[in-house]
């Protein structure tokens, strides 16, 4: 099944069952490399934001999702492979820098690409610290990048759940972020960091989550 046939159906059910409240597409530009970076509440969001953009979204997934065997192992493939996933192996050191590179080549070839800053779902609901990839995919590419909310998923699918469940949806796209300028002067840790901090701050004003100070624990 192609990216466009899953989109539409997938659209069309998901919007029947959950009528989402979606505002701030226009935010997002209609072609050339762009970053979404969004909050991350439930395994659904890789689901729920592709569907909503009216353009092919990349996006890292779990290499797990691609590798499992028999009947489900196949149609998790078929899926996400339809929805525009990148299989990645989580981990730190060459992994970590794979899946950078990954989403860089996207944004090069002038596609979309997803990222969750956080790193993985929150266990609490609340926004927790971002890590610097984000930052280092918006600074390399000069993409802008269009910080993403997402309400609602973690009441459709919590974490651990394996069936979803009918609640109410929201979707927030904020307006593009321009780091492509005015960061030259700092040493690329530091330039890193103010980055990523700024994108979380569009994330919380469009989420209206509480922020932890700390990083994710589950990363």
């Amino acid at each position: 099944m192609t990216y466009r046939a899953l989109r539409r159906i997938g659209s069309v059910t998901g919007r029947a069952l959950y009528r989402p409240d979606i505002r701030g597409l226009g935010n997002i530009p209609g072609d050339g490399p762009v970053i979404l970076a969004s909050n991350h509440l439930s395994f659904c969001d890789s689901v729920v934001i592709p569907l909503a953009v009216p353009r092919t979204v990349r996006f890292l997934a779990k290499a797990e999702y691609f590798d499992a065997p028999g009947l489900k192992g196949r149609a998790s493939r078929t899926v996400f492979t339809a929805l525009g996933a990148v299989p990645v192996r989580r981990g730190g050191g060459r992994e970590a820098v794979g899946a950078l590179d990954l989403g860089l080549s996207v944004l090069k070839d002038g596609g979309a690409f997803a990222i969750y800053p956080e790193g993985t779902r929150s266990p609490d609901g609340r926004l927790y610290r971002g890590r610097t990839g984000v930052a280092h995919l918006a600074l390399a590419s000069g993409a802008p990048v269009v910080p993403v909310a997402v309400r609602g998923t973690d009441r459709v699918q919590p974490i651990d759940a394996k069936v979803p469940r009918i609640a109410p949806i929201a979707l927030r796209f904020g307006e593009p972020l321009d780091f492509s300028f005015g960061y030259g002067h700092l040493k690329t840790g530091r330039a890193r960091r103010i980055v990523t901090d700024e994108v979380m701050d569009a994330i919380a004003d469009l989420s209206g989550q509480e922020r932890a100070r700390e990083y994710n624990p589950r990363s």
